[in-house]
């Protein structure tokens, strides 16, 4: 299906896009998640990821090099980088190729001068379809799934992007593995052979386990983490994703946590980008009394409860 984004609402700018087109003309895959453009809070690009990015901008005081994306999806989330990041090589990838051929053609297609912008990309496992390539990216962006694919289901059977294919034959800590945290574990160990020398990676992770378990995901991958974000959204596809929790917290996983949406309101009601990760410990502290299980939030949603999760933007470095 295809979609049309109005940039300066999709990313807040506060006036006409200096890289992309104002309004872009998306081609999403039948397997690849759905941009949730009518509603921006619900979507991580637009909600979590850009204004992350644009703090980034900020704190480095000029234009990066290389950007890359890993299970880019529809490619929206490359073009926010070449927009709000300035980037002017950019890698992606996704694990199917019908995928990555329609990012492909959407970055190029919405890019003003796509001549300046060197692309690669491939479809694969994580970072390995870009192995070929020059690598040294300055910013590595990942927002990879948390639940694994029920055993009797194929990826290709439908739009499974907030799924992930559990059987892996890298070996994975017991503790990131009980935290559901695998592929952004993998996708870590990888990404230290892609860095630029001062590069990072910024992973996007749904806060449905405490904040002190991403430091120690950075560390088990052997980087430095820091909670660079922290904010909250609505849980977007409610249904499927809060019961897959559900399911696996009955199987002995976590315990994860979620929250009544007005409740995340009411803590991050005078956060800013700008201190929310600094703020982020404490914030979550304030929230304990309020958490719910993945199974109480299920409940709840069946109950016509809005649910909502923290969300954290996890800067990894190799120093």
């Amino acid at each position: 299906m295809s979609i049309i984004v109005d940039v300066n609402k999709y990313l807040s700018l506060d006036s006409a896009p200096k890289h992309i087109k104002d309004y872009l003309s998306i081609e999403v895959a039948d397997h690849a998640y759905l941009p949730k453009t009518e509603d921006i809070k619900s979507d991580w690009v637009a909600y979590i990821a850009a204004p992350a990015f644009k703090l980034i901008r900020e704190k480095l005081g000029k234009d990066i090099e290389a950007f890359a994306s890993i299970g880019t999806g529809s490619g929206i989330d490359v073009l926010t980088g070449i927009e709000l990041l300035g980037a002017k090589r950019v890698g992606f990838t996704d694990l199917q190729k019908s995928v990555v051929a329609a990012a492909a053609q959407n970055v190029r297609n919405n890019v003003k001068d796509f001549k300046s912008i060197e692309f690669e990309f491939g479809n694969g496992d994580l970072l390995q379809p870009l192995q070929n390539g020059k690598r040294k990216f300055d910013v590595i962006y990942e927002n990879l799934p948390n639940v694994p694919l029920a055993s009797n289901t194929k990826i290709e059977d439908k739009r499974n992007s907030g799924h992930y294919l559990e059987k892996r034959v890298e070996p994975i800590p017991e503790f990131v593995h009980e935290q559901m945290l695998d592929l952004h574990y993998l996708a870590l160990k990888q990404a230290k052979e892609f860095l630029a020398e001062n590069g990072a990676v910024y992973s996007t992770l749904g806060g449905r386990v405490p904040l002190n378990a991403f430091i120690k995901l950075g560390e088990l991958a052997g980087l430095n983490s820091e909670i660079f974000t922290y904010s909250w959204k609505v849980q977007a596809e409610p249904e499927d994703v809060i019961s897959g929790y559900a399911a696996q917290e009955k199987a002995g996983l976590g315990p994860f946590r979620f929250y009544r949406a007005s409740d995340l309101q009411k803590a991050f009601a005078s956060v800013t980008v700008k201190e929310s990760g600094s703020r982020a410990f404490e914030i979550e502290k304030s929230l304990d009394s309020v958490k719910l299980s993945a199974n109480a939030a299920y409940e709840a949603y069946k109950q016509g409860e809005i649910i909502g999760h923290t969300v954290a933007v996890l800067k990894s470095s190799t120093r």
